[in-house]
């Protein structure tokens, strides 16, 4: 391959250095970020020679070269296009500030959402099934069991300002415990809790008056979410800025006590008092359309519903529900729309969690698709919905069918509280056709997101850096004098599957080359053949390595492990070293791997597969080391 033709061929199909931002790779893959994608004829960058595929994800455009090959490409890109080599935060970065604004705001609220997803997943679930229970038997509702599990059910979600406040610190770039003092200034016990001021008429509440004219409203924000990440925000913005302008001197007391101050101050004083306002508006217009036009407003509110609970005003509800109550029919015609709401988008989840490959995305979607299906929809909506934005439509779909239903069928509950399953308990007059309600909003949520979403899949490794490794002895070979053909021995002990069952896109669609998959038993990599380590990533879980006859092979340690940076994984060897068939390359933890939501199945994929006449899979099944695995001719 002419590796300066070839990157010359990319630098320019690509629109030349103006549209340009960054550039890096990985394993197998220049990463670009572009200026505009619009501007690249796509079909002549795949057709360029040593391109073997392109595709665009997470604001990067990413061009398939190969193990041992890239590298090179990208050695004489950087020299044509005058960039620098890039780090991976760099090219994060860039392209992260190349999406659309809403895109990014809804990536930042899933950073913020992914890390406290156990707690409030565990909470919604436990918190649907004490509802239930208690619904279903009085008795168990005032028991010192019901007490007991239902604090221990709540108090992620009473605390929720706080693991906010606490991640989005994370997120922002601020000090963290900083960031839990404003999360816990938020629902402080000397403010109304939030859940009770809808009760409550505007001169009941009780203010501050400071300066003479700035007032502010003793309320709390239990159940919100918008507005504390706004406000740890702003908090992370003013502590940076501090830390520029206050000397050092004092810096270490100041910077913390004026952002801690100013940022209560504003979120108390505006920031609270904007959403309140806004508050009372959505309530009002929610209340208004559910009655209008034979169903048509239900409809809208069952698809706007899900966003109420995004901005967690969704509580407030309660109070429309509770003045319907006390009207003279006194049944509330609004739970029904909230539960059709509530089930569309458990389906949304679960149709997410049965259609995805990726192990963490299932471990956290089909239980919040559980816990919607009682009645707790955050952990399906920040959890997985909103993180992948197409299912949250689908649920809004669903949710405005099933509403239309419920406002039809002229459903009304006896109570409030509760939606979902346990909503048969108080819609007892109107069985079948709250089943019908709830069947019909989950068949097209279902359907929506099964047809629309599809998992977007990200293989390779990161940018390659010079590491120290260890040299071990040689173990003795098992090849014998085959060692010497074009035989591939099994790196890896475990399960050989094939190349298309390997949980991974473009590994399975055979773009980086033929080969299988190898579910392993234990945590080793041997040399599948005598040969030269040609690369190696610098979160050690991927290996190149070229063979008898130019067999260049890429031997990748688990799905998406790049994620890890190297945790878990132990290399033997460095890029230039010669190895012999079997001898130990690589130690890694399938534990660590199975903890972090990922799966082990190892790539042992042939990259330049294509220049052989014929490719033969020697093994299926469970193989030891050194069992031959693949021939080449």
């Amino acid at each position: 391959m002419d590796y300066a033709t070839c990157a010359k061929e990319i630098y320019e199909t690509l629109g030349g250095r103006s549209n340009l931002v960054s550039a890096a790779h990985c394993a197998t893959r220049l990463r670009l970020v572009t200026v505009d994608n619009s501007r690249i004829d796509m079909k002549k960058l795949e057709s360029i020679d040593g391109v073997k595929g392109v595709f665009s994800n997470n604001g990067q455009l990413q061009l398939i070269i190969g193990t041992g090959t890239v590298n090179k490409v990208y050695e004489e890109f950087l020299n044509i296009s005058g960039m620098t080599a890039a780090t991976k935060e760099d090219v994060k970065a860039a392209a992260a500030a190349q999406q659309p604004v809403w895109k990014r705001m809804i990536k930042a609220l899933g950073d913020v959402f992914v890390p406290i997803l156990p707690a409030i997943v565990a909470s919604g679930l436990m918190m649907g099934l004490v509802e239930a229970l208690g619904k279903a038997i009085p008795a168990f509702a005032g028991s010192d069991w019901y007490g007991i599990l239902d604090l221990l059910a709540n108090t992620a979600f009473t605390f929720l300002p706080v693991l906010i406040a606490v991640s989005a610190t994370r997120v922002f770039g601020g000090t963290i415990f900083l960031g839990a003092v404003i999360g816990m200034i938020m629902i402080h016990p000397d403010l109304i809790n939030a859940w009770s001021v809808g009760s409550m008429e505007a001169s009941e509440i009780p203010v501050w008056r400071l300066f003479g004219f700035f007032q502010i409203r003793q309320v709390g924000y239990q159940g919100h979410v918008i507005p504390v990440v706004i406000a740890i925000w702003l908090m992370c913005k003013i502590e940076k800025w501090l830390h520029k302008h206050v000397p050092e001197m004092v810096d270490l007391f100041v910077t913390p006590l004026c952002t801690v101050v100013v940022t209560a101050l504003i979120t108390l004083g505006i920031i609270g008092p904007i959403f309140s306002t806004a508050e009372s508006y959505v309530l009002e217009f929610a209340g208004w359309i559910i009655t209008v036009g034979y169903g048509v407003g239900a409809m809208i509110m069952g698809a706007l519903y899900p966003l109420t609970v995004v901005c967690g005003i969704h509580h407030m509800y309660n109070v429309i529900e509770a003045g319907m109550l006390s009207a003279a029919d006194g049944l509330n015609i609004w739970m029904p729309i909230a539960s059709a709401a509530n089930f569309a988008q458990g389906a949304a989840c679960l149709a997410v969690g049965l259609k995805a490959k990726n192990i963490k995305t299932k471990s956290v979607a089909i239980p919040s698709s559980l816990s919607a299906a009682l009645g707790i929809t955050e952990p399906a909506i920040f959890g997985v919905n909103l993180r992948f934005t197409k299912p949250l439509a689908c649920g809004m779909a669903g949710g405005a069918a099933g509403a239309l239903l419920a406002s039809l069928f002229h459903i009304g509950a006896t109570s409030y509280g509760v939606t979902g399953l346990p909503g048969f308990l108080i819609t007892l007059d109107h069985t079948v056709q709250y089943a019908v309600v709830l069947v019909v909003s989950f068949a097209v949520s279902f359907a929506l997101t099964w047809f629309f979403w599809k998992e977007e899949t990200e293989a390779g490794g990161r940018i390659k850096e010079e590491e120290e490794v260890t040299q071990t002895e040689s173990i003795q070979p098992q090849a014998g004098e085959e060692s010497a053909e074009k035989v591939l021995f099994a790196p890896v002990k475990g399960n050989v599957i094939s190349r298309e069952a390997i949980p991974d896109e473009t590994f399975a669609s055979g773009v980086l080359g033929e080969g299988v998959g190898i579910e392993p038993e234990d945590g080793e990599v041997v040399a599948p053949f005598d040969g030269e380590i040609s690369s190696v990533t610098d979160t050690r879980h991927a290996i190149g390595i070229t063979g008898p006859g130019g067999m260049e092979v890429l031997i990748h340690v688990g799905i998406d492990t790049v994620s890890m940076n190297g945790d878990g994984f132990e290399l033997f060897i460095s890029e230039g070293d010669f190895v012999k068939a079997g001898q130990k390359l690589m130690k890694f933890d399938r534990s660590k791997i199975k903890a972090a939501g990922y799966s082990a199945t190892t790539a042992v994929l042939l990259t330049n597969s294509d220049e052989y006449s014929g490719f033969q899979i020697l093994k299926t099944g469970r193989t030891d080391v050194m069992e031959k695995l693949f021939r080449v001719e």
